[in-house]
């Protein structure tokens, strides 16, 4: 069979392969949520406040090297195909997961979240084998299935992993071992490839340069305070994967069960408003109003996680929250009606640059705001201290959007008003 062939006809099974893939990374990574404070201070020795150091330079870990190693991983699914760069990727998942599920001490976990973050980097790779075997009238749909392959694998993963959290903190660590496994044994008789070798291209170091977003940012005047607004919020949002199970545990005394299901109960949330009204809250209000909408109660939702006392508190404001998600879609439509079609790839280069330094820098800031508000030294104890700072950091974010769009006043489309 010629690479052509393959890619013509690479069947439902491989498309399955790409969707259980997206689906494993994200549930195998929300698996692990609800325990790792508890592995933690098992292995650094320290009480659920120190644990919150540790949690946030872990996220840091895992962002530095897909921000690393992210197009470096493209190109070579450019050059040598994406068959090979898939199955490494879930080969690496697993050994990533089994390194930590035997982990004897804190720094094979720091390993372990590396090579995860070098595996997690294969997103794209997912994408390009979609848009490789799908005509342009149906990439749009794929593309979704991938999406809710990912809302999915987020749902389900932390409340299967606080469920097994009761029986022990590593016991889904080798529950994400065998998933990682098991996908990679049917890739390899399922998955075909899906670049020819015509259409492979050689390693070149300016395509596998992750250094990129000051370039990218001279080539889009118009959006430029877009994406400054988007960065800023994108940074304060970690807060949720940097601190909420460790938060959880320390304010309102969760077990990993107890955090697997608020983390399962935000995933529900999102999902509800992605699928269900994204749609109908912009086309009623335009991207601007959506915009403007969902930045208000991103900030009202950030202060009522800050000063949520009780843990039923939390769980009024997750539906709130979940609301705020429609910010982040209408920006993008908003900077995409702005930017040319052969510019699409350079808006999506600096979107993607400012998110991974966000998932570098957020994870520590927000980690050290718990910390030193939790601590038994702290001279304030304040739980909600990291909420507080994403819910400032949230509403820094709107000034530059509102210059934006006094930039942009009479260049924006008349539905995003």
């Amino acid at each position: 069979m010629t690479d052509t062939a393959a890619v013509r006809r690479p069947g439902r099974n491989a498309f399955f392969f790409v969707l259980v893939t997206v689906f494993i990374d994200h549930l195998a990574f929300g698996l692990i949520i609800p325990v790792l404070p508890s592995l933690i201070q098992d292995l650094a020795h320290v009480p659920a406040s120190g644990a919150t150091l540790w949690i946030g330079a872990l996220a840091a870990t895992y962002a530095v090297m897909n921000f690393l190693f992210g197009p470096l991983i493209g190109a070579l699914s450019d050059r040598f195909g994406r068959r090979p760069v898939l199955l490494v990727s879930m080969a690496m998942l697993g050994l990533d997961f089994l390194l930590m599920a035997l982990a004897p001490n804190i720094w094979i976990l720091f390993l372990g979240r590396a090579l995860a973050g070098i595996s997690g980097a294969t997103f794209s790779t997912a994408n390009a084998y979609i848009a490789d075997t799908t005509t342009p009238e149906e990439r749009g749909r794929a593309f979704g299935f991938i999406g809710a392959s990912f809302g999915l694998g987020f749902i389900f993963g932390p409340v299967i992993g606080g469920l097994l959290g009761e029986i022990g903190p590593r016991i889904p660590f080798f529950a994400a071992v065998a998933l990682a496994l098991l996908n990679f044994i049917y890739g390899v008789f399922v998955l075909p490839e899906s670049l020819p070798r015509e259409r492979r291209r050689a390693l070149a170091f300016k395509r596998a340069n992750p250094l990129g977003a000051a370039r990218h940012f001279s080539k889009l005047p118009k959006v430029s305070w877009f994406l400054i607004a988007s960065g800023i919020f994108f940074l304060a949002h970690t807060v949720y994967p940097a601190t909420w199970s460790i938060h959880g545990e320390i304010r309102y005394d969760w077990s990993p069960m107890q955090i697997g299901l608020s983390l399962g109960a935000v995933g529900v949330g999102a999902a509800v408003v992605q699928a269900g009204l994204m749609g109908f809250i912009l086309k009623r209000l335009g991207s601007v109003r959506t915009i403007v909408f969902g930045y208000i109660v991103n900030i009202i939702a950030m202060l009522g996680f800050a000063f949520a006392g009780q843990p039923l508190l939390a769980y009024l404001i997750i539906p709130i929250s979940a609301l705020g998600g429609v910010t982040m879609p209408a920006t993008n439509a908003l900077m995409s009606s702005l930017t040319p079609p052969d510019a699409q790839g350079e808006l999506q280069g600096a979107a993607s640059s400012l998110n991974a330094l966000g998932m570098i820098i957020g994870p520590l800031i927000m980690s050290a705001a718990l910390f030193s508000f939790s601590h038994d030294g702290a001279p304030v104890q304040f739980g909600g201290a990291a909420f507080l700072l994403a819910g400032l950091l949230t509403a820094a974010a709107f000034l530059p959007f509102l210059r934006g769009v006094a930039a942009n006043r009479g260049a924006l489309p008349a539905t995003s008003a």
